[in-house]
């Protein structure tokens, strides 16, 4: 009987292990079955770690002797200077050599690399390892810090082993990738994980779209490659959360071909131009212009003789479309124009008071008063202080003079300072009514009524921005 319940108790195991790996392999759903093989890991490296390089910059940075030094603090002879400066003083420059480690991926069979930018920048010397251990000096073909993307180039003595460029648009959530790179100087570290997130903003330049994986990457990872199943690159990985775990970003490889060719033949990476400052479009903005959904890219300033103006898109044009590619967010609209060839005639679908338009415009080239009679006047409804500006006004806060209704203080707590109303903000409309001083101002928000939806259009430093939100 003890030999039967061990025979029993052997085989349930193993039917809940086969049942595990079978679990592992096959997603059942209802009237389908899918399976889901898992890449060859071991193969990949294999195939791809030959492709990646390490790399290795010397900078040059000078050291102040004290002659550079600051000889007098605010009040004066600086009290350190005499006893410092018998000893320092006269003393010659020194340089400080600083090191820096990075990765990189071949493309070429001749020798051409894609890294980071911010790898190599301002390098006196860049070097490059192979995984055969034999080094050679680089010199740069190309950098975009935009996009913080490097082409650099060696002279190897044979042909090398180069990585394939995928297309990181067919990537999708939840696909399994592989990082190789040099993380903390260990070479030719490899990781897996799967894509975590696309279309990631994290703040670090005006076309932010990063891919997200939780595929280990650590300081040294830089330049590295994001590699898709199939063994191709997908991402470049630059970046990572310094208080996170599983937290890294890589520049789809999409948006480094879009410039490889310029790269390559080392001419200054030109960008499309539309010549419009835009926003986001929150709910309560959406409401205001009628939206169902907050979606596409809220104009708040157009430029004068931009191909924007030309082509007849005013301030408070919501973008939803461009060049037959929707705009679901503000971020995205900056990549489609940068990405359109210069002296293109494109499509820009508009939403204007309710209605669609349909505006050609010719994509251009990426390239940077009044008399102090007015009288003061002054308003304070919706919780903030509002003026007529003057020039005595703008002299004493430091900023332009312009004429309008300027916003001198705003109450702790308010609904307007919850929807980002900052003191010196000019009103230049309000729900669509032009705000020339502070009188408009007091007419127009008299007549608002709780459960209204309030849409400020505001001058705000060099810029222009929309706030909006609901009266409670």
């Amino acid at each position: 009987m003890k030999i039967l319940r061990m025979i029993i108790a052997y085989v349930a195991v193993a039917s809940l292990i086969q049942g595990s790996a079978y679990a592992v392999g096959v997603t059942t759903i209802p009237g389908k079955v899918t399976s889901h093989n898992l890449p060859d890991f071991v193969k990949l490296a294999e195939d791809l770690t030959p492709a990646v390089v390490n790399i290795s910059t010397k900078k040059n940075m000078k050291s102040l002797n004290m002659q550079q030094m600051p000889q007098q603090g605010p009040n004066g002879n600086d009290p350190f200077e005499d006893f410092f400066g018998r000893f320092f003083r006269g003393v010659p420059e020194r340089h400080q050599r600083q090191n820096g480690l990075g990765s990189g991926v071949l493309i070429s069979e001749d020798g051409e690399i894609i890294t980071n930018n911010h790898v190599v920048a301002d390098a006196d010397e860049i070097m490059v390892k192979l995984s055969d251990h034999h080094e050679y000096k680089a010199k740069i073909l190309g950098t975009d810090d935009k996009l913080d993307i490097a082409v650099l180039k060696i002279d190897p003595k044979g042909k090398l082993h180069f990585a394939s460029l995928g297309d990181s648009d067919e990537m999708h959530v939840g696909e399994w990738v592989m990082a190789i790179g040099n993380p903390f100087g260990l070479e030719r570290t490899v990781t897996a994980g799967i894509i975590s997130a696309k279309g990631r903003v994290i703040g670090s330049g005006p076309y932010d779209d990063f891919l997200q994986t939780d595929a280990s990457i650590n300081p040294g990872n830089s330049g590295g490659p994001l590699i898709n199943g199939k063994g191709e690159v997908i991402g470049i990985n630059t970046a990572i959360i310094a208080s996170g775990q599983g937290i890294g970003f890589a520049i789809p490889i999409n948006m480094a071909k879009s410039i490889l060719p310029q790269l390559r033949e080392g001419k200054k990476v030109t960008r499309g131009y539309l010549g419009v400052n835009a926003q986001l479009v929150t709910a309560d903005l959406a409401k205001s212009f009628g939206l169902e959904e907050a979606e596409g890219a809220l104009v708040s300033e157009v430029f004068k003789g931009s191909p924007a103006e030309k082509s007849g898109v005013k301030v408070g044009d919501i973008i939803l479309a461009f060049d037959g590619k929707p705009v679901h967010e503000v971020s995205e609209l900056p990549r489609l124009v940068a990405g359109t060839k210069i002296g293109k005639s494109v499509h820009i679908i508009l939403l204007r008071e309710g209605k669609k338009l349909d505006k050609t415009v010719t994509v251009g080239k990426l390239k940077g008063g009044p008399d102090d009679s007015t009288q003061i006047k002054t308003s304070q409804n919706l919780g903030i202080s509002v003026q007529d500006m003057t020039k005595e006004y703008a002299e004493n806060q430091n900023i332009p003079f312009e004429k309008g209704a300027v916003v001198t203080s705003v109450e702790s707590g308010s609904l307007v300072e919850s929807a980002g109303l900052m003191k010196n903000d000019i009103i230049r409309e309000i729900n669509g009514h032009a705000i020339a001083n502070a009188s408009d101002y007091e007419k127009v928000t008299a007549a608002l009524k709780k459960g209204s939806v309030v849409r400020f259009l505001l001058k705000r430093g060099d810029g222009s921005i929309f706030i909006g939100f609901t009266l409670g």
